[in-house]
Order: structure tokens, then sequence, then C-alpha cells
């Protein structure tokens, strides 16, 4: 009997592995490990911690103590992760550390090349519960993901607020089907989600965003291909300054169809609470909108919060081709007017 627990031990042994630094990491994706922990490791500079290549399906990577990395100006990312059946996931008291001050510098993407931190690329897979904090630029980067989950996610870029930071969008996401990404919190200086071309069913569900420039999805950029079926629910923007924007780029083409913003708060904006655009351009409206990316099943229902005096609490600047808009909002506090045209006739904006 003894000999069969040692047995049995031993095998539950073989499929878990703890690595403690970079190059115990390539071993431990080659083998038959089920669970992989990454624990206190330090990158070396200009390396990514490589979650991409050999990591089998059905694989879960635990992150646990403090994972930081080596300052070099280059573009990342910090860490890069891809592949199906994955469970990727934070264990309580970690922290993936981008030290972002060593690069902030004040201008953003403008200034010093700047890591992006975290790069995801995964098909039927969850991320659990992780922390970065101080991304040098963009937090999370989700390119070409299908069917996944992001749950409990922290993006904590506060310090950033006085040390410089700028473009640290919390999630990037483009290119990707059935994605969500909820319970999470960004504290971040740009947006909290940045939702761009070739996406479809996505849902970004009862997430709080602070300090940055609000919830955005953007049409037009580069890509042509469509923004569809897109649903940000339940969640609370909190100084920021913008609350929710539909942007489509001047010139830009493509589609934004089937946006929904749903039981959405805003508090203390400083800017705008809602704001739908079709003449981005160089950081914001610029010129006259243009054609050539409709706006087309467009909800906004029950967002509901306050701008402050100085700002607007509605904008709408958008071509003659917009459609079948859907409005509820109570949105006050704001005193400045500012453009409220082409909105599609019969939807009454309280602009």
């Amino acid at each position: 009997m003894f000999s069969v627990g040692l047995l049995v031990f031993v095998a539950a042994a073989a499929s878990a592995i703890e690595v403690n630094n970079i190059q115990q990491l390539e071993n431990a994706k080659k083998g038959n490990n089920k669970v992989i922990t990454l624990k206190n490791i330090q990158v070396p500079a200009g390396q990514s911690l490589d979650l991409m290549t050999n990591l089998k399906p059905g694989t879960t990577v635990e992150f646990a103590g403090r994972i930081t990395f080596g300052f070099k100006l280059w573009d990342g990312p910090l860490v890069k992760i891809k592949g199906k059946n994955l469970n990727i996931v934070g264990k309580p008291g970690h922290v993936i550390d981008g030290e972002g001050r060593r690069w902030w510098d004040g201008k953003g993407q403008r200034g010093n090349r700047k890591p992006n931190s975290i790069y995801v690329q995964l098909e039927d897979s969850k991320v659990t519960g992780l922390y970065l904090k101080n991304a040098p630029a963009w937090g999370f980067s989700i390119n070409g993901c299908k069917n996944t989950h992001f749950q409990q996610i922290t993006v904590d870029n506060k310090d950033g607020h006085t040390k410089g930071a700028l473009n640290t969008d919390g999630f990037g996401v483009a290119a990707s089907r059935n994605v969500r990404i909820t319970n999470s919190k960004v504290n971040n200086q740009d947006d909290c989600l940045a939702l761009q071309s070739d996406c479809d069913h996505i849902y970004f569900e009862n997430n709080v965003c602070e300090g940055g420039h609000g919830i955005a999805v953007i049409g037009g950029y580069g890509n042509p291909k469509p923004i569809t079926n897109i649903f940000i629910r339940g969640c609370q923007v909190i100084k920021n300054n913008i609350g929710i924007r539909v942007k489509t780029m001047r010139g830009g083409k493509g589609l934004v169809k089937g946006v929904t913003f749903d039981n959405i708060v805003l508090k203390d904006i400083s800017d705008t609470g809602i704001m739908i655009m079709g003449n981005y351009y160089n950081g914001g409206p610029n010129g006259n909108p243009t054609n050539g990316c409709p706006i087309q099943d467009l909800t906004i229902n029950n967002v509901r919060g306050n701008v402050y005096k100085n700002g607007t609490n509605v904008r709408i600047v958008v071509a003659n081709d917009a459609s079948n808009w859907k409005w509820n909002s109570n949105v006050a506090g704001g005193t400045q007017k500012r453009e409220c045209k082409g909105a599609p006739r019969g939807v009454r904006v309280p602009c």
C-alpha cells in the first residue's frame, strides 16, 4: 500500500513545476507539466516573458510573487501569451510590476520607446486575477483572441498620474471574437478599453475605470474590417476626461454596428460625458466628419452621472450615414455646449 501511494505522489508532483528564473522556463514548457508556476522572476532587459512558444494546450500558468523586468528602450511586450485551452491565473499577493516610472517621460508614444506590457492571443481560454502594476505603455493587448474570458484583472497605474505616465491604455482589443472582460479594475492615463477593428461579440461588463480617458470604440483605424455586436454593460467610469465614446477616424473606412452601452455610471467626468464622433484625427475631434465608417444600431441606455461644470454632457459630430440609434441618458452638470450634429432623424439626444 505504501509503494502505491508513493507512485501516485510522484506522478502528481511531476505534473507541476515552479519556475524561478527565465532559463528554467523553456524546459518547463517542454515537459509534461500541467501547472507551471512563475514565481519571483526577474526578466532580463529587452526580453519577453515568453508564454507563446511551446506552451501546450491544457496548461495552467500561475503568476506568483513579484515578476519584474530589466530596463531597455524597446517596444516589448514584457509578457507574451499565446495558445489554446490555457488557464492563466494570478495567485493571491502576486504582482506583474512594470516599474513604468523608468520609462515615463510625460510624452507617451511621442517620447522615448516604451514597452507594451502583456500581449495575449488565446483561444478557448481563461485569464483570471492578474495584477499589472505601473505599465510603461499599454496594459493588455488582446489580439486575435477567440472564446476567451478575462476576469478580475487589475491594471494599477495610479502612480503614473504624478510621475509622467501617458498612453497607458488598460485593455486594447482587436481582431477578436467572443471575448469577455468582466469584474476588472483599471486606473490609468488613457482609454480604459480601446476596442478597434475586426471585432465581433465583445463583452465588457461590470468593470471600473478610473483616472483615464474612458471607454472607447474606435472604427476605421487602419484595418477597414467592421466592429460588430459590442456589449458594454454595468460599468463605472470615475474621474476620467471622457465617459464613453464611439469614434471613427476622419477619412477612415469600415463599419461600427451593434454597439450597446447599458447601465453605465459616470462620475466626475472632466471633459465630455458621452461623445460620438466621426472626425477623430491626431488625438481628438478635428475638422469635418466623413462618411465611410458609419455608426449603425447604436444603443445608449441608462447612461447616467455627472460632468464637471466646465465640461460637456453630450457631444455628437458625425456625418450623414449614421442610422438606427436608440438613446436614453441622464448626464448632467456640464455647462459647455459643443457640436450636436449627425444623429439619425427621430432620435432625441439631450445635447
